[in-house]
Parts: structure tokens; C-alpha cells; sequence
């Protein structure tokens, strides 16, 4: 009985990690950079795809294929984001949304690919340490990425094109390269989530599920990786937690997601990360006296 409910609790725990990969990437692109996508799916579908049939057709192992996957992903991403990232608002959203369609309707027609009766007898190699690994490298990453000089010109274009522009960051450059590793997020969620059920269909990436993504996104809190976990981990366990309830449990869904968008806009986490609440626990626990009372010490001790 124990090892059924962990081997349970262990399947949600994958699918939280599938989620959370595709999550960063597209936080990456709509919390950092301020793009919004609902096409991600098609990327994520890519990743899948191209990943099983190179594990399938030639045998490559699982990380070279997952690799394969994301490159060929990136590479999608250039040719989209050449035509699209000059457009502004909504218009990109839509051109993302149609992307995404495009992409399963040419899996789902295509024979090399299985069609719309899919894949199946892909390697099930996925594990829960493995795609725990993954997703920690990714989170690592991700911050790296956010600190760096490349991280903030994006949140720069994201506060303010226009003035980021004027001062000579350059903007269709650092937008393609958030749309790109947005891309390859995508794609590794993809790979991971077709050798963790062995099998794929096009209707798995639908609209639905770009927009299953970008709810995540949004209800963990735009601009915060903390959120992008948070988002992802709530709602991915909440289905779950009402399965019992069959139809009920997406009403559930629907009411949290209503719920937190209705009393917290910003999301969750709302732009802050797990080091700022922890800096805001340390600094009501131990007050602000003992954080200043060292350096007047020493200043008293100079004078």
C-alpha cells in the first residue's frame, strides 16, 4: 500500500517537474521580458517529438535526444521570432497562438510522425531523480541568467522599451534570446513528459495546455522563479487532490485560480523571490536594531 501511494505521489511529482521546466522558460519570456505566448505547447510538442524519435529510430540515448529536441526547438524559435518579435502587444500573443496550432496540426497529419493516432513504444526512461536534477540545473541556471547583465537588459525591455532602446540595449537581440531559451525550456518539458508515459498524441498539446502554462505563470506571480515553482506545484497537485470528484475538481480548479486573481493580481509571489521573504522572516525575527547595532559599534569605536 506504501509503495502504490508513493509511486502515486511520485507520478505527480514528474508531471510538477514537466510543468515547472516549460513554466521558467515561459517566465523567462512574460514575467522577465514581457512577451506573452500562448504557444508554447508547440514547443513543448517539438521537444517531445523530436526527442522520441531519435531515442525511437536511432537510438540515441535520452539526454543527447532531449539535447536534439531543444536545439531544434531554439532553431524554430529564431524563425518565428524574425518574423513575429517585431510585433507589439497583442498582436505577437496571437502569432504565438497560431504558431502553437500549426505545430500539432502537423503532427497530427504527419505519418512520420504517427499521425493523429500518435506515438507509442517510446523509451520509458524518465525518473523522478532525474527530473529533479533537471529542474534544479534549470532553476540554477535561470538565476544565473536573471543576475546577469543579460537578465536585467531583459527586464529593462520589459519595464520600458522605449528608454532601453534610447540608451542602446539592443531589443529584437535580447528578446530573440528570451524567446529562444524560452523555447528550449519548453522542448526539455516536452522530452521528459514523452519518456515518462511512453506514448504521444497531437491533442496533448492543444491550446488548453499553452494556456494551462500561462495561468501557472501568472498565478505564481510575473517576474518571480519562486512563483513559477509555486504556480507550478499548486496547480498541478490540486487536480489531483479532487480527482475523486471527477468533473467537480476542474470547477475547484477554476475557483483557485479566480480566487488568488481576484485578491492578489500580482500572483503568489508577486515579482519577489524565496531570499526576500526569507530576508523579511530574518529581519522581523531579529529586528532592525541588531542588524545596525554592530556598525555603529564600529563607527563609534573610529571616531
Amino acid at each position: 500500500m506504501i509503495s502504490f501511494e508513493w509511486f502515486y505521489i511520485e507520478g505527480i511529482l514528474i508531471l510538477v517537474g514537466i510543468n515547472l521546466m516549460v513554466v521558467l522558460g515561459l517566465s523567462l519570456l512574460t514575467g522577465f521580458t514581457g512577451l506573452f505566448s500562448f504557444g508554447h505547447a508547440g514547443f513543448m510538442a517539438i521537444g517531445a517529438y523530436v526527442s522520441a524519435i531519435c531515442t525511437m529510430n536511432y537510438g540515441m540515448p535520452f539526454i543527447l535526444a532531449m539535447v536534439v529536441g531543444a536545439v531544434v526547438s531554439m532553431i524554430m524559435s529564431f524563425i518565428i521570432g524574425y518574423f513575429t518579435l517585431g510585433l507589439k502587444g497583442d498582436y505577437f500573443c496571437i502569432a504565438t497562438l497560431g504558431f502553437g496550432e500549426s505545430v500539432r496540426l502537423i503532427f497530427d497529419n504527419l505519418q512520420f510522425f504517427g499521425g493523429s493516432r500518435g506515438l507509442s513504444g517510446i523509451p520509458m526512461v524518465t525518473t523522478f531523480e532525474l527530473t529533479a536534477v533537471i529542474c534544479v540545473l534549470a532553476i540554477v541556471a535561470m538565476v544565473f541568467l536573471i543576475k546577469s547583465r543579460q537578465g536585467r537588459n531583459m527586464i529593462a525591455i520589459r519595464e520600458e522599451e522605449l528608454a532601453s532602446q534610447a540608451i542602446g540595449i539592443n531589443v529584437f537581440r535580447y528578446k530573440m534570446m528570451s524567446f529562444a531559451i524560452s523555447a528550449a525550456y519548453a522542448a526539455i518539458g516536452g522530452a521528459i513528459y514523452a519518456h515518462y508515459l511512453g506514448y504521444l498524441q497531437p491533442m496533448m498539446f492543444q491550446l488548453t495546455k499553452s494556456t494551462e502554462l500561462t495561468i501557472m505563470v501568472i498565478f505564481g506571480g510575473l517576474g518571480s522563479i519562486g512563483g513559477s515553482v509555486i504556480g507550478a506545484f499548486v496547480l498541478t497537485f490540486i487536480p489531483e487532490l479532487f480527482r475523486t470528484f471527477a468533473i467537480w475538481r476542474l470547477v475547484v480548479y477554476g475557483a483557485v485560480v479566480i480566487l488568488i486573481m481576484a485578491t492578489r493580481p500580482q500572483g503568489l509571489m508577486g515579482g519577489m523571490e524565496f531570499t526576500d521573504i526569507f530576508r523579511w522572516i530574518k529581519k522581523k525575527v531579529t529586528g532592525k536594531k541588531t542588524v545596525k547595532e554592530p556598525i555603529l559599534e564600529k563607527e563609534g569605536e573610529q571616531t
